[in-house]
C-alpha cells in the first residue's frame, strides 16, 4: 500500500525522490509573456479572495522549460487563515487519471499488457458483461432489458472512458441508481473488490460506442496491481514518484506534514464545508480515478515529463511516441465528450479544433482536472504548461476558464 511514503518502497523514496527543485525562473518577456498581461491573474485573484469568493489558488506557468509565473494567493485553511504556502498539498482527485494512465502505459512499454486486450484476460469479473437499454432515467426493472454486451471492454476502453461503465454518483439513470444500491462509491473495501461488484451490474453503454466518464480508471488501477503484482500505491510510488521526485503525492499525507494540506471554506450563505477526502486516513480504496494528494511542483515535474516526451532529468518513464498516441484523439468524429472543440486520449482531453470550445487554446493541447477545483493543462505548440490548484468546488468552471482566458492573452510570442 502506497501513500505519500509508502511502506514496501520507503527506502528506494529517500534514496531516490528528495524534493527536486523547481525550474529556472525567467523573467516573462523572454519566454514570449508580458509581465504586464501576467499581473491581470494576480489582479483577478487577489479581488476573488478579497470578496470572499475564493479562501486560496495558487497558479504555476513554464514555459519552454522556465517558470515565468508562480503566484500563491489567500489562505491555505479559512478556519487558521495561514497564508497558502507554494509547497501547499491538495486533493486533486481526478488528476490523478493521468498519472495512473501513464503508469498503465509503462506496462504496454514492458510487453506485459496490450491497449487493444479485453480486460477480462486479466479480471475474468469483467468478461460476458450485459448492457441495460433502459427506455428513459426513472424506467422501472420491469422496463428495462438487458443484453449481451456486443464485445468485451478492453484497456483502451479504460483508458478513454469508452469501456461502458459509469460513475453511480453524478446525476441519474437506472444504472447508476443499481451503483448507489450497490455501495460502488464506498471507499471500505480494496479495488479488487469494487471491481468485482462492477462485474455484477450491466453497463451504460455497448464498450467502444459511447464516450461516458466513469470508474473506467479505477479499473485501470487495478489491472496495474494485478499485471505487476505490487498495490497501486507502491507501484506509483516505485515506477513514477520516486523517478520524478514528486516527494508530496500519495494516496494520503504523513502526521508531520497535514499542517500543510489546503481546506475548503464553506459553501457562500451556508455553514456546510464540502466532504473532501481526509487526507490523515491510510485508504483502504486506492481510487486510481481520484485518491491522490500532491502539490503544484509535484505536478509540474509530471507534466513536464510528458512535454519533453517521456524524460525528466535524464530518467525516462516513456518513449515520445507512446506520450504522442496517448495525446492523440482516439475518439471517433460522431462520439463527443462534454467539451466541445475536444475529443479525449488516453487518460487526457485532447483538443481537435481551434474553434468550437468556449476557452481559447490550439489543438494538440492536452489537459484534465479535479473535482476540488484543481486544473491542469499541457500546450506542446507553445512548450507551455499551466497549474492551477484550489480546494473549492462551487464555481469551479468558471475559475478554470477565466484562468485560460488570462493564460492565453498573456501570450505573447
Amino acid at each position: 500500500m502506497t501513500r505519500i511514503f509508502a511502506a514496501a518502497a520507503f527506502a528506494l523514496f529517500l534514496a531516490t525522490a528528495a524534493r527536486a527543485d523547481m525550474p529556472p525562473s525567467a523573467v516573462p518577456e523572454a519566454v514570449g509573456l508580458s509581465s504586464e498581461r501576467l499581473g491581470r491573474i494576480t489582479s483577478v485573484f487577489e479581488a476573488e479572495i478579497a470578496s470572499g469568493a475564493l479562501p486560496g489558488v495558487q497558479v504555476l506557468i513554464q514555459r519552454q522549460g522556465r517558470v515565468a509565473y508562480a503566484e500563491s494567493f489567500g489562505v491555505r485553511d479559512p478556519e487558521v487563515g495561514d497564508a497558502l504556502a507554494a509547497d501547499a498539498i491538495y486533493r486533486i482527485y481526478s488528476m490523478t487519471k493521468p498519472i495512473v494512465s501513464v503508469g498503465l502505459m509503462m506496462l504496454v512499454e514492458e510487453g506485459r499488457v496490450q491497449i487493444g486486450d479485453p480486460v477480462s484476460k486479466w479480471i475474468p469479473e469483467l468478461g460476458d458483461l450485459q448492457v441495460a437499454n433502459a427506455p428513459r432515467p426513472d424506467a422501472g426493472d420491469s422496463e428495462v432489458e438487458l443484453v449481451a454486451a456486443k464485445r468485451d471492454i478492453t484497456v483502451q476502453d479504460l483508458l478513454r472512458h469508452t469501456s461502458g461503465l459509469t460513475y453511480g454518483v453524478f446525476g441519474d439513470s437506472w444504472v447508476k441508481r443499481k451503483y448507489k444500491a450497490a455501495g460502488i462509491h464506498l471507499k471500505d473495501r480494496s479495488t479488487g473488490a469494487m471491481t468485482a461488484a462492477l462485474g455484477e451490474l450491466p453497463l451504460m453503454y455497448h464498450p467502444g460506442e459511447v464516450w461516458h466518464y466513469s470508474r473506467s480508471t479505477d479499473v485501470l488501477g487495478y489491472l496495474i496491481e494485478v499485471v505487476s503484482g505490487q498495490s497501486l500505491g507502491d507501484y506509483l510510488a516505485e515506477r513514477i514518484f520516486a523517478p520524478l521526485g514528486m516527494s508530496d503525492t500519495g494516496f494520503y499525507v504523513p502526521a508531520d506534514q497535514l499542517h500543510r494540506v489546503v481546506e475548503p471554506q464553506p459553501v457562500p450563505g451556508t455553514d456546510e464545508k464540502p466532504a473532501y477526502l481526509d487526507p490523515a486516513t491510510d485508504p483502504v480504496y486506492e481510487s486510481g480515478g481520484g485518491g491522490l494528494f500532491s502539490t503544484a511542483h509535484d505536478y509540474l515535474r509530471f507534466t513536464t515529463m510528458m512535454l519533453n516526451g517521456g524524460a525528466l532529468d535524464g530518467v525516462r518513464l516513456l518513449g515520445p511516441r507512446t506520450v504522442a498516441l496517448m495525446t492523440s484523439n482516439h475518439l471517433a468524429a460522431d462520439m463527443p465528450t462534454w467539451h466541445p472543440g475536444y475529443g479525449f486520449g488516453l487518460g487526457f482531453s485532447v483538443r481537435t479544433h481551434a474553434g468550437l470550445s468556449a476557452w481559447p487554446g490550439v489543438p494538440g493541447e492536452y489537459w484534465w482536472a479535479g473535482y476540488a477545483g484543481t486544473l491542469f493543462w499541457v500546450d506542446p505548440d507553445a512548450e507551455m504548461i499551466v497549474i492551477y490548484m484550489s480546494q473549492q468546488t462551487y464555481n469551479r468552471r468558471h475559475y478554470r476558464t477565466m484562468l485560460r482566458d488570462l493564460v492565453n492573452q498573456a501570450i505573447i510570442d
